[in-house]
């Protein structure tokens, strides 16, 4: 018998309760994000929370630890907002949340953006590194000025078809609920290629400022002008951009005083989906990617 084993033997004896995570468990949520000093707000939980679904475990009715994925279709899945209180880490409770996830989402693909901390847990349940995350952040220096509105213009709803699509084929996931919620909460904008939709930007609030994210588009000075337009409308306010390494965003973002802060590394558990060739830029966050 492993170390897992005894731990989960002694998990099942303790008054630890797994339970679907629902809404009353948003204030416990918060405050262990808020312990690890990740800056999400209780309303960034919450557009998680319907969007996805997952776990918590309890003690006495304390949220000590809590779980997410989010389903895109039958074949693909993103994992997040995985967190242990530090009182509480150490005793196998990280384990079991990740094991009744991955017991939900069934044989789908699934995608996540990993701690140093939690890099051995997801190893040895099946997910290979797949890439690189660089987060970004502050206030970006001087002012951006937008594009051209025959070159990169508002969203509208006509839009929404043409942008499903090229998300479809840049991320190789079917995100339609994804970005219905964040058109409903965000401020969008389009790229244009000879009158047509090439790409988009989404910008909206989140944690301590706005985070830009997704964008995609067919190559990086396309998301340069769909980041400027985003920027140009953000003057003075703190912004968050989540980029892969491979996109060659970095040194310019860093450029213009969104400092790189911190980096995620991807992993996948399955077969990683067939993706371009407009491809992401920034992610909407490295829960939901």
């Amino acid at each position: 018998m492993t170390t897992a084993d005894f731990r989960d033997r002694g998990i099942a004896a303790t008054d630890v309760s797994l339970v679907p995570f629902s809404a009353h468990h948003l204030p416990g949520a918060l405050k262990l994000s808020q312990e690890m000093r990740w800056p999400y707000r209780i309303e960034d939980w919450a557009f998680a929370l319907q969007l996805g679904q997952g776990f918590v475990l309890e003690r006495d009715g304390e949220v000590i630890a809590t779980a997410a994925w989010f389903p895109y279709g039958e074949d693909c899945a993103t994992m997040g907002m995985i967190i242990v209180s530090g009182a509480a880490q150490g005793r196998g409770y990280g384990a079991r949340l990740m094991d009744s996830l991955l017991a939900a989402a069934g044989p789908r693909t699934v995608l996540l953006n990993s701690t140093p901390e939690g890099q051995i847990l997801y190893t040895r349940r099946g997910f290979q590194p797949a890439g690189m995350v660089h987060q970004h952040q502050g206030n970006p220096a001087g002012r951006s000025e937008a594009p051209p509105l025959d070159v990169v213009r508002p969203l509208t709803s006509s839009d929404f078809e043409a942008v499903a699509r090229l998300d479809a084929e840049a991320t190789g996931f079917q995100r339609r609920p994804l970005l219905g919620r964040l058109l409903e909460v965000g401020d969008a904008q389009v790229l244009l290629r000879q009158g047509d939709v090439a790409g988009y930007v989404i910008s909206r609030l989140f944690g301590r400022g706005h985070v830009v994210g997704p964008v995609i588009a067919p190559t990086p000075d396309d998301a340069h002008l769909l980041i400027k337009a985003a920027l140009s409308r953000l003057e003075g306010r703190f912004v968050r951009i989540d980029t892969a390494a491979d996109t060659g965003l970095s040194p310019w973002l860093d450029s213009i005083g969104l400092l790189q802060i911190s980096d995620a590394l991807t992993m996948v558990r399955g077969t990683m989906p067939r993706s371009g060739p407009s491809r992401v830029f920034a992610l909407s966050n490295q829960s939901l990617n």
